[in-house]
Formats: C-alpha cells, structure tokens, sequence
C-alpha cells in the first residue's frame, strides 16, 4: 500500500515516524509538509499542492491547520489517492463542519474518508464521532491501515500465581506509538494497578490530543483517547483482579 502523509508539525511527524518505523513489509510511505501561511479563505486549492506529489493509494491527513484540510480533494486528485483518513484530534484542526463536507467532497471524486475522533478510534470497521457513536464505514484500504494503527488493542500475558503482566503483544498500535509505549510500560505490573497505570503511561507519552472540552463528548479528546486504552487493559486484567468484601460487625 502506497502512502502519503500530510503533516505540518510536531503531531503529524511523530504520527509519520511511527508509522514508517512499524509499518508491514510492502507498504510505502511518503510525507508532504503543507504550507502553514494559508489565506482565511482558499479559492484556488492548486496554487498550494504540488503538481508532482507522489502516487498514493491512501492519504493521512495529520494537519494542525483547517486550511489545509481543505486541500485534501486537491491532494488526492494529485497523487491518485482512493481513500482518506483525516484525524480529528483537535476541532480546530479539523471542526465537524468541515469533517462533514470533506467527507462529501471526496465522496463526490469517488473518494472514501473517514474522519475518527480521536484518531485512535479507528478500527476496521468505524470510528467514534461523539459519545456513544460510531460511524460505520467499508473500505479496504481504510480497513487495512486500521489493522495495525488506531484503536490499541494489546494482549496480556498474566502469571497466575503473581498476577503480573509478564508481556504485552501490541496487535493495534495508536499511530502515534502510544500503545507500543504503554505495552513496554505494562510488563511488571499487577492486575490491581494495570488500568491505573495504562492511563498514566498515555498521559505522560504525551498523548496529543486537545485538552479542551469537545462538544461532542463532554470531555478532552486526550481523555477519551486515554480511556480507550484503559478500558482495553481493564477488559483482560478484569479475571485476575481480586475483590475485597467487607464483611459488618
């Protein structure tokens, strides 16, 4: 799978640097740094994407500008791409009006977008917009990126006798490489302290997404994108935990 990431900063990098670095055999990834310097309003999309950008199956949009959100139609047209994923880790970056039109946009070219918020929502078949909603979505290409980056998923090997994680496979990593960092974090722990701890190792990773209250949740997208995690862990330490009952007098 060909790839091209849009970054204009700190976020996108750390995104893009992970995913190369853990990405399957086979897949190609490209990085575009889009301008910064955009008018309040874009009327000619062409005169900021390259003409010559590389040929892509699937484009990453990692901006922390809405302007260049707004080139992602153009991005695509240029490189070839036939789907999107659009991270909304930060409104401003990305506000849901926009999110909805791009994703009408593209739809008009033929082009699939999903736009996950927080990105780490995102799995092989939808992605969180608000509380308690998911979007559903059937791409392949979508679906094959979200194999291995979006919503973690990691599985714990526990001693039974210590009730320690004595390992943690990442089988979904963020794309930021928050999962892989909790998991290495993880092996040593008792179940008791598991769920506590996962919540500290993304806190202080640092996740990147808005510590803002987001309409939508009622909450920062940095904890909900923590909360993922943790309610991963708790699932599969949730056996092992023990239970203390008091007893009255």
């Amino acid at each position: 799978m060909r790839i091209l990431a849009i970054i204009t900063g700190d976020y996108g990098r750390r995104h893009a640097d992970n995913i190369r670095q853990h990405a399957p055999a086979g897949w190609q990834m490209e990085i575009w740094q889009a301008p910064t310097a955009l008018p309040p309003f874009i009327d000619y999309p062409e005169d900021y994407v390259p003409a010559d950008l590389p040929p892509a199956d699937l484009v990453l949009a990692f901006q922390e500008h809405k302007g260049v959100a707004e080139l992602i139609p153009d991005v695509c047209q240029a490189s070839g791409a036939r789907a999107v994923v659009a991270a909304v880790d930060n409104e401003t970056w990305l506000p849901r009006g926009l999110a909805r039109q791009l994703r009408g946009w593209l739809a008009d070219d033929g082009v699939a977008c999903v736009t996950p918020k927080p990105l780490c929502s995102l799995t092989e078949n939808d992605y969180l917009e608000a509380r308690r909603k998911r979007i559903p979505y059937d791409n392949p290409l979508i679906a094959e990126f979200a194999r291995y980056f979006g919503q973690p998923r990691l599985r714990l090997a526990i001693d039974p006798a210590s009730r320690e994680i004595t390992n943690a496979e990442v089988l979904r990593d963020a794309c930021c490489g928050c999962a892989r960092h909790a998991a290495a974090g993880l092996i040593g722990i008792t179940v008791d302290e598991a769920e506590f701890q996962a919540g500290m190792l993304h806190h202080h990773f640092p996740c990147l997404a808005s510590m803002g209250i987001d309409p939508d949740f009622g909450d920062t997208l940095m904890h909900v994108s923590g909360n993922l995690l943790r309610d991963d862990v708790a699932e599969q330490v949730k056996p092992w935990k023990q239970i203390n009952y008091l007893r009255p007098v």
